[in-house]
């Protein structure tokens, strides 16, 4: 277990699973450390190896990423690339070098092949061709997935890959540009509501298949594997709650108020069919998710509503 006395890092508190998994230590009595970029850019091999060097942490979760939906993912490219391959090469490397006794790294589902049967196992990786819009952001999850093996290879390093499907809730990023599914679909239909706007229209059928799992719960579920996970490699942190994107759009009329009609433009496209995890060595160990998936949109438009979708400064 993690002790109140431990020293853990969360890289990354401020996106929207690292502030989740900072909700979730306090909740237990650990307070952890934290950084701003300007205090320490991950970046930065020198400021990444003083930080850990000052702070020797015991336990690290590594959430810190350069994230963002399919029109960044297509568009930066090579941002992605450098930035989380950066990031991850400093965190691990120092984590090691400097003393800590186990590191947690936060995955994505996209690194597993586009067509990867369903529900997707841990051991499809790499079985495959990538989705090509998110290629450079996958290949730096990969390599990361694959430093943590190889430093529990060599050296003993007890660090290991968390895989969560599709997450959104409170800290989620709602930028046009940027956005996920979730808050993309959630900004638009609570401005089409305060303008009483008739319409929506939603792209391609409806008829993709997502499995969505809340950041508090991934948080929750991030902690109890640290606390009781040791075997390395990947394990897959879902929910196992599968959703339409048609329902999911009507489900977000319904939470955020809006009572315009919904159309569906056929012309556009309807993306990879079903994205489901197979979770089922998370739930054997006795971790089961809290939070359904209306309750959780609630609890995330509440928060939108109070903050405008905007992080804390701090």
């Amino acid at each position: 277990m993690i002790g109140t006395d431990a020293k853990v890092f969360v890289a990354g508190h401020r996106g929207m699973v690292g502030s989740a998994i900072v909700r979730a230590l306090l909740a237990r009595s650990v307070h952890p450390v934290t950084i701003s970029r300007g205090e320490c850019d991950l970046t930065d091999r020198e400021a990444v190896d003083t930080f850990f060097a000052r702070e020797r942490p015991t336990h690290v979760f590594l959430a810190a990423a350069k994230v963002g939906g399919i029109l960044a993912n297509d568009t930066q490219g090579a941002d992605f690339i450098r930035e989380n391959l950066m990031i991850q090469t400093n965190v691990i490397d120092a984590a090691y070098r400097l003393g800590a006794q186990k590191l947690l790294f936060l995955g994505s589902s996209c690194i597993y092949p586009k067509h990867a049967e369903q529900p997707m196992r841990e051991d499809c990786l790499l079985t495959g061709p990538l989705e090509p819009t998110n290629l450079p952001y996958a290949i730096a999850k990969i390599a990361g997935a694959t430093m943590c093996d190889a430093y529990r290879r060599q050296y003993g390093f007890d660090a290991f890959t968390v895989m969560p499907s599709n997450v959104y809730g409170i800290g989620d990023n709602f930028d046009p540009q940027a956005s996920h599914v979730v808050a993309g679909l959630m900004r638009r239909f609570h401005e089409a509501k305060l303008k009483a706007e008739p319409e929506v229209v939603a792209w391609g059928s409806g008829s993709p298949m997502r499995e969505l799992v809340d950041a508090d719960d991934l948080a929750d579920a991030c902690v109890f594997l640290m606390e009781n996970y040791s075997e390395g490699g990947l394990i897959n942190a879902g929910t196992s709650q599968e959703i339409s994107i048609k329902a999911l759009t009507e489900l977000m009329a319904e939470v955020t108020g809006y009572e315009g009609r919904i159309t569906w433009d056929l012309s556009k496209p309807d993306g990879t069919p079903r994205k489901i995890m197979e979770n089922s060595r998370l739930h054997a160990l006795g971790w089961q998710p809290k939070t359904t998936i209306r309750a959780g949109l609630e609890k995330m438009y509440a928060w939108f509503q109070e903050t405008d979708g905007k992080r804390p400064a701090a």
